[in-house]
């Protein structure tokens, strides 16, 4: 058995490993977050994405026992007040970027990296950003309006608050 640790969310956590797992496994049953979703299975879909260390990642790929010492994000962790969504939450909300919702999480995450590295990105960026994640419904145009209406509201001359940056130690 082994024990991992890391931050989830902001927060400390410790879970124990037996065998292989899969850091999606580790965070849906062990943890009980259930937005992160597993689409494909194959790393194909994006609909598990979660950010390690502010990096997108593809959680159903991911071996958990590689989150020891790091910090990751999942959906429930871009809300920064409880019931209060996040500046790109609500974006994707206003925008239309949310349709059957599955894919949301997992484009939200991949949009949280992106703007974490890139507070300003065009929509060539953005849709390099979002290509591997794949939307059912084809909410493309909406869901990068979304991004850039994030971007737009995270920019010094918005009204929201800047994301987190690497290194911050928010989660």
């Amino acid at each position: 058995m082994e024990v991992i640790r890391f931050e989830l969310n902001g927060s400390p956590v410790e879970v124990k490993l037996e065998g292989f797992r899969r850091l999606i496994d580790v965070l849906r049953e062990d943890l009980g977050l259930t937005g992160t979703k597993e689409g494909c299975g194959q790393g194909e879909c994006g609909a598990c994405t979660v950010l390690v260390d502010g990096r997108p990642v593809n959680s159903c790929l991911y071996p958990a026992a590689e989150v020891d010492g790091r910090r990751v994000t999942t959906i429930e962790g871009l809300e920064r007040q409880p019931g209060r969504l996040s500046v790109l939450q609500r974006a994707f909300v206003e925008q239309g970027g949310i349709q059957c919702g599955f894919c949301t999480p997992g484009m939200i995450l991949s949009a949280q990296g992106l703007l974490e590295r890139n507070p300003h990105p065009d929509d060539g960026q953005i849709r390099r950003a979002l290509s591997g994640n794949l939307c059912r419904c084809t909410g493309y145009l909406q869901i990068v309006a979304a991004v850039r209406r994030a971007a737009e509201l995270l920019s010094p001359d918005g009204d929201g608050p800047r994301p987190h940056r690497e290194g911050s130690g928010h989660g």
